[in-house]
């Protein structure tokens, strides 16, 4: 009987052994809840991810269903776990806020400097017409001021004592050459030419043209009233010719600017104008028109403007159907040339004003905030790119489109790590163990 006692009382122990092991190597295998071979730490609301749960629901506060976080680096060897203070947006979010991404590329853009210029006359092009000699205007043609003149044309007529003795005095050095012609002295004939010579320049330097002293020697007749015409061709600017004026050999009467080409003055802000050198292209547009005109910076002027701290470029401007007047406003874009940069697509980043920052893909869902150091914004074939010279490394994949929803998601987050830090914040209940049974 102690034999049998002894055997029953040894398979019982080896039974309970063996059950308790299979029991043991059973329950203590059992995997937790994964996804996907990832592990779930816990599930969040997904509009507010300061509220934890340990199960899956449905958040208590916006209805949503709640999201699972995994932990980084299960499953995926390669696996980085995302940076302090990322935060999280399901796909769902993401498709709903529009999100869209770009990439931090090495680009040679154009960088465009942006003015105000204004249209001035060339100044090599402008004619100020004077009489060279004491008289008085007899009639007037070119009598308004603004009036299209081309050059030939006559503007008015003067009398001159001046100019009428030297008309006669080159009469007579004609007819003193016609008697010395048949004479044998080769000296008179010398002298003769001279006069000739000396008497024409004369009328020259008064104003007279080739065609009015071919008419002169033809009718060898002297004209009292003789035609001022125009040297340019122009728009008559500024006007003081008046018929029985009195005029003298410094009167300025008219000025004629010839608006076929211009220049445009635009003010370059400080900052901007050690940039622009000479001979860089510009287009010039009207404000309210389409279509702009090519440009080309021909003058800096080597003075700041102390009162708008702007300094002016000077552009030469074609102006064939002189469509562009003088102090006529216009746009100018000038164009810096092509340099190689690290840059993003200007709408990808965020200006605090203090700081400007923007939004790297960290994959899972994971989105960190950067700080960063931008230069100069610049256009090319994709748009409008600012350049970043610290914060970001060529490649990185950014957020362009939706960060609103990421920055609110950020500031939700900090906001709510301050409020847990908070004296007495401690004894307020635990939302994290909401959901559990």
């Amino acid at each position: 009987m102690k034999l049998i006692r002894y055997l029953l009382a040894t398979v019982g122990v080896s039974v309970v052994f063996i059950f308790g092991f299979g029991y043991g190597r059973w329950y203590s295998t059992k995997p937790s809840p994964t996804t996907g071979g990832r592990k779930i730490l816990y599930y969040v609301d997904p509009m507010h991810a300061w509220y934890k749960s340990d199960k899956p629901g449905i958040a208590p506060d916006c209805g949503m269903k709640l999201e699972p976080v995994y932990a980084a680096g299960v499953g995926q060897a390669n696996e980085a776990p995302p940076p302090e203070g990322a935060v999280q947006v399901t796909t769902e979010q993401q498709h709903l806020a529009g999100v869209r991404y770009g990439q931090a590329e090495w680009t040679a853009g154009t960088e465009t400097i942006h003015a105000a210029g204004r249209i001035v006359p060339d100044e090599t092009r402008i004619t100020r017409v004077q009489a060279r000699t004491d008289g008085w205007i007899t009639t007037v043609s070119a009598d308004f001021t603004g009036k299209f003149v081309t050059k030939g044309q006559r503007l008015l007529t003067l009398y001159s004592p001046e100019l009428l003795a030297a008309q006669q005095e080159y009469l007579l050095s004609l007819k003193a050459r016609s008697m010395t012609e048949h004479s044998s002295m080769q000296e008179s004939m010398t002298n003769s030419a001279g006069l000739i010579e000396a008497t024409r320049r004369r009328l020259l330097l008064l104003n007279l043209t080739e065609t009015q002293i071919a008419a002169l020697e033809q009718t060898q007749k002297a004209v009292q009233s003789i035609a001022l015409y125009a040297p340019a061709t122009g728009y008559v600017m500024t006007r003081n010719a008046f018929p029985g004026q009195r005029v003298t050999a410094e009167t300025e009467l008219y000025t004629i600017i010839d608006l076929r080409a211009v220049w445009v003055m635009a003010d370059v802000f400080e900052g901007d104008a050690q940039r622009v050198r000479l001979g860089e292209a510009a287009h010039v547009s009207i404000p309210g028109t389409e279509g702009s005109s090519f440009a080309r910076v021909s003058n800096i002027v080597p003075q700041i403007d102390p009162s708008t701290r702007t300094m002016k470029v000077r552009l030469d401007l074609a102006n064939p159907r002189m469509q562009l007047r003088p102090d006529m406003w216009v746009d100018v874009d000038i164009d810096l040339g092509g340099v190689r940069r690290l840059s993003v697509p200007a709408e990808a980043v965020l200006d605090a004003g203090t700081s400007k920052t923007l939004f790297v893909d960290r994959g899972n869902g994971f989105f960190e905030q950067r700080v960063v150091e931008t230069g100069a914004r610049f256009t090319d074939s994709s748009g409008d790119r600012v350049e970043i010279f610290k914060g970001l490394k060529a490649g990185e994949r950014i957020v362009t489109s939706g960060t609103f929803l990421l920055n609110s998601e950020s500031q939700m987050k900090a906001v709510g790590g301050g409020m847990a830090d908070m004296p007495g914040m401690t004894d307020m209940p635990d939302t994290s163990k909401k959901g559990k049974k």
